[in-house]
């Protein structure tokens, strides 16, 4: 399949949406998006070879690479300032209202662009992508405890953006 142009193409129609939407939750705003989308078809086609039906679905294949690309990515152009401020708190809450099922997909992906980037990166690895705590920490060379905080401030922030959102309509 590699370099055959109209494989590659039938591909990209395939799965161009999903991507493009994994893409555009850990990036800032669509700028970003668009260039972590980018890296990340150079990298899936690039890879395809290594692909290996045996070893689970191509959605999750390429899924995983359009992860990985953005975590490339930000290392790049905008980890060094977001990530090296991270609180280690190990103070978690564990019962948090899981509202975000009720968003829609593009609702929830406006409302996690705007998070600072330590809690997109956590909430989108743990709540979206289904990563442990374990997982994400060895990703993002921080500690579980700060995976934790990280996730809970992100949902916490969620949340108070939904009842603003949701008190200033009431009251038009």
């Amino acid at each position: 399949m590699l370099g055959d142009a109209s494989a590659q193409r039938a591909l990209y129609e395939e799965y161009r949406t999903r991507w493009y939407m994994t893409s555009l939750r850990y990036g800032k705003n669509k700028m970003e998006a668009e260039d972590i989308f980018q890296e990340a078809l150079i990298n899936i086609f690039n890879r395809l070879e290594s692909y290996d039906h045996n070893k689970g679905a191509f959605t999750t294949w390429s899924t995983r690479v359009i992860i990985n690309s953005a975590m490339t990515y930000l290392k790049k152009n905008s980890w060094a300032n977001s990530m090296s401020g991270l609180e280690n708190s190990y103070t978690v809450e564990t019962e948090v209202v899981d509202i975000y099922d009720q968003l829609s997909a593009k609702e929830l992906t406006l409302l996690v662009q705007k998070l600072p980037l330590g809690y997109r990166l956590v909430f989108n690895m743990y709540a979206i992508e289904g990563f442990t705590h374990k997982e994400i920490a060895d990703q993002l060379e921080i500690s579980v405890g700060t995976s934790k905080s990280q996730l809970f401030k992100a949902r916490r922030e969620l949340q108070k953006t939904l009842e603003s959102q949701l008190t200033s309509s009431s009251h038009e």
